[in-house]
């Protein structure tokens, strides 16, 4: 590095932003067009947040003591589940258990000081303080010091460490594309039977291909419909249950029997609404039995269903046993399971049908009875073929994600101290992140 690094409090170098919570039983403040945030979005190991869960009005944001950070500014978590940090990817609003955080015009970069307290957090959770919860508060700031470089070798630092998350944020955006397109296209074809419906329309011609639907798939395709009792379904299809393609694969292990560090999977390591599951831990510790998953069987978490958390396995592991590991009878039947099993109105069933008040859960049991319509072997095995390149970039995205993330944050401490120099680092980062 360049120039003179100092060591400073954080205090004396970020203006430090305090949030809010309009009314719950004021309607008026919410619901509207401003993004409120709480720790829950953006507990999810990325950098950037760009949407809340909730969102209030106008009037909610001047009623409040709530207020609005700019694009780019910290985000910080002080209760509860202390120190998750994250950017703002665009103007939001935010509540009382968290701080805004923005560097001081002209002596530090906020890009900076966001991974000065990545570097930080283990040591601001060391000086949290709480009665039951840790906290943490004005004064933590005061106490906590980092080592600040000159604004140029600041921005250099920022860069290099952002490059390799920016590459993670695209892999991100590129999983949620691929899960939007699969969700879409076993909607088209076994929900709404767009394919039937575009053949007996004549919208569809043999030897055409339309969005979704390639041309050498019309002779699998019929153009009549026929009644049952789930009401009209095409002709040559049937009346199912999940039981009928997927079963639960119910393969118990106890903690004295799994390989030290073999991947683990719990509830809070899947995302809601999204197959892409990007997280987890090690079974190190384990102290109960788990059930046993393989790379690409689909795991469905069966306490509070409605969280919606379903997705593909990327890995060989364990998990919970609140998940319920599930696999087609065939690989023919993959996307066709998947379709369903992490649909909206699956997981609508499966809540219906759970039990418990305080912590419903649901048992595949419920599952395997949930009515469907089952489409002719031929036709699941040319959806499963069009599924699967999606899957298989989606499992390659989060590989690649780790590998960054890990370079990342063996980078990030000796950066942020000075220890390493920008320079020697840039052939590493560029390499990685093409």
């Amino acid at each position: 590095m360049t120039g003179k690094w100092r060591r400073v409090a954080l205090s004396d170098v970020v203006d430090l932003i305090s949030g809010g919570t309009p009314k719950t039983s004021v309607l008026d403040y919410w619901g509207g067009n401003i993004p409120w945030l709480s720790v829950a979005d953006f507990n999810d190991g990325y950098r950037w947040v760009s949407t809340g869960e909730k969102t209030i009005t106008e009037l909610g944001l001047s009623e409040s003591a709530t207020t609005i950070l700019n694009q780019g500014d910290i985000i910080i978590s002080a209760r509860g589940t202390v120190g998750v940090v994250a950017q703002l990817a665009k103007p939001m609003a935010f509540n009382q258990s968290c701080y805004g955080i923005r560097g001081k015009h002209g002596l530090t970069e906020t890009d900076f000081v966001y991974y000065a307290l990545k570097n930080a957090i283990a040591e601001m959770k060391r000086v949290a303080h709480g009665g039951v919860f840790d906290t943490i508060t004005r004064d933590t700031f005061r106490i906590i010091e980092i080592d600040l470089p000159p604004i140029s070798d600041q921005c250099a630092i920022a860069h290099i460490l952002g490059t390799l998350d920016d590459k993670v944020e695209l892999n991100r955006q590129m999983n949620e594309t691929l899960d939007a397109m699969v969700r879409a296209l076993f909607k088209s074809w076994f929900v709404d039977f767009d394919p039937v419906r575009a053949k007996a329309e004549g919208r569809w011609k043999r030897g055409q291909s339309l969005p979704g639907l390639p041309a050498n798939l019309y002779d699998l395709i019929t153009y009549r419909f026929v009644n049952s009792e789930l009401g009209e379904i095409p002709e040559g299809w049937r009346v199912g249950t999940l039981s009928d393609v997927a079963s639960h694969l119910h393969r118990s292990v106890q903690p004295e029997q799994i390989a030290p560090g073999t991947p683990y999977i719990a509830l809070e390591h899947m995302p809601k609404l999204c197959i892409a599951l990007s997280e987890w831990g090690t079974s190190d510790g384990l102290e109960s039995n788990k059930f046993v998953f393989k790379r690409g069987e689909i795991l469905f978490g069966k306490l509070r269903p409605y969280f919606h958390k379903v997705g593909i396995a990327p890995i060989d592991g364990v998990c919970s046993t609140d998940i319920v590991v599930v696999a087609p009878k065939s690989l023919s039947l993959f996307g066709f399971v998947l379709g369903h099993v992490s649909s909206v109105e699956f997981v609508e069933y499966t809540n219906a049908c759970s039990t418990g008040t305080k912590m419903p859960r649901t048992s595949w049991s419920d599952m395997a009875r949930y009515d469907l319509t089952l489409p002719p072997e031929p036709l699941a095995l040319a959806f499963s073929s069009l599924v699967f390149p999606s899957v298989e970039r989606i499992i390659a995205c989060i590989q690649e994600s780790r590998t960054l993330a890990a370079l990342r944050d063996a980078l990030l401490p000796r950066l942020i101290s000075g220890e390493l120099r920008v320079r020697d680092t840039e052939h590493i980062v560029r390499k990685a992140a093409i």
